[in-house]
């Protein structure tokens, strides 16, 4: 039986940066399941960031986050630098590795789009694993969704109001607050579902699932009843209450067939198909 190697992904390299061991690799590759794993939606979220980098363009960041003016035809019109850059690393990468992928393999290359160049890599992904650029594949791409997501997403305490607190004779609404850079460190530290009306009503985000379900009823968490009011969440808000990455949001997205509505070019996604969701998953880990 071959002897695996130390995992080269971006992931292990990491914790060997830490002082942790590396995973090994997996399935004949130059990566462990994991990493190979993280390379997939890397790449699936890759698209989706795209996208939202475009809508920054479009003027939807805040006035004090559009980082500088064009001149031109149109003097004075808003713009946002590092989206735009980012998207255009974005082609640049992706096409780079997809040109690589089509020359040794001796396919045709996709068009350059982001989202047709992730899912040619991602049909690939298996092939790119094995090859002995799959490390400095796994970093680029790693590098690309911490781009994207600080430029899709700017760092700022975001709040995102939940509903009406369910505590007996509570006026105040819930709302959580994450700050960026915590999310991206994978801190937890702010991320709490806090009452505007009473301090001490105070819920850590794990305890999301039960606690949407006695929103605006009255009733104390546990109690059975009739479901709270429908609520409608974007694919970063999902990945703040839920501790995991926007990429698998969007990947279940699209898996489970959540319902979506899009309001203002921008994607809200059914708060009860999403809890669902990830009740089921964590059933299943249990």
């Amino acid at each position: 039986m071959a002897v695996k190697a130390p995992c080269q992904g971006e992931g292990c390299r990491r914790q060997a940066a830490d002082g942790r061991s590396r995973r090994r690799t997996a399935d004949g590759g130059l990566l462990c399941r994991p990493c190979r794993e993280r390379l997939d939606s890397g790449l699936a979220e890759l698209a989706h960031l795209y996208e939202e980098c475009g809508r920054m363009l479009a003027g939807a960041a805040p006035a004090g986050l559009r980082e500088r003016t064009t001149g031109g035809d149109l003097p004075g019109l808003p713009f946002n630098g590092a989206a735009a850059d980012v998207r255009a690393r974005m082609v640049s990468v992706l096409g780079s590795w997809s040109g690589l992928v089509a020359q040794e393999r001796g396919f045709a290359s996709p068009p350059r789009t982001v989202a047709a160049l992730a899912a040619f890599l991602r049909r690939n992904g298996d092939w790119l694993a094995g090859h002995p650029a799959a490390a400095e594949a796994t970093e680029e791409i790693a590098r690309l969704v911490r781009a994207g997501r600080r430029a899709a997403f700017p760092d700022q305490a975001r709040s995102i109001r939940l509903g009406g607190c369910p505590e007996p004779g509570c006026a105040g609404s819930l709302t959580v607050a994450v700050h960026g850079a915590a999310r991206d460190a994978g801190q937890d530290a702010d991320r709490a579902v806090l009452c505007d009306a009473d301090p001490a009503h105070r819920w850590t985000s794990d305890q999301w699932s039960e606690l949407s379900r006695t929103m605006d009823s009255g009733r104390e968490p546990g109690t059975p009843g009739p479901a709270a009011t429908e609520r409608w969440l974007t694919a970063a808000d999902i990945a703040r209450l839920w501790h995991t990455s926007t990429g698998t949001v969007y990947r279940l997205a699209s898996e489970q067939r959540w319902r979506r509505r899009n309001r203002a070019g921008r994607t809200y996604y059914n708060e009860t198909d999403v809890r669902t969701c990830f009740d089921r998953r964590a059933a299943a880990r249990a």
